[in-house]
């Protein structure tokens, strides 16, 4: 699957916007930038991980030379 920025940007709102609604509630600011570093790692790990790879292996310099396409998750 191709990445989708408005994926990644959608899930930084949400975890930012988490973060707005819980600053009223939380005067300790340490925690709460943890909690939003810690969702933003997230997202962008999840994000990252969601794309595809496609690859093309030529090999040669043999009578085994093998040619092929590969396709795989980002892990």
């Amino acid at each position: 699957m191709p990445l989708v920025k408005i994926t990644l940007q959608n899930a930084i709102k949400s975890a930012l916007e988490q973060q707005r609604a819980k600053a009223s509630d939380d005067p300790d600011s340490t925690n709460s930038i943890n909690e939003l570093a810690d969702a933003l790692a997230t997202a962008i790990d999840t994000y990252i991980k969601s794309g595809t790879v496609m690859t093309t292996v030529v090999t040669a310099g043999s009578a085994t030379a093998q040619t092929g396409t590969g396709v795989g998750n980002i892990t």
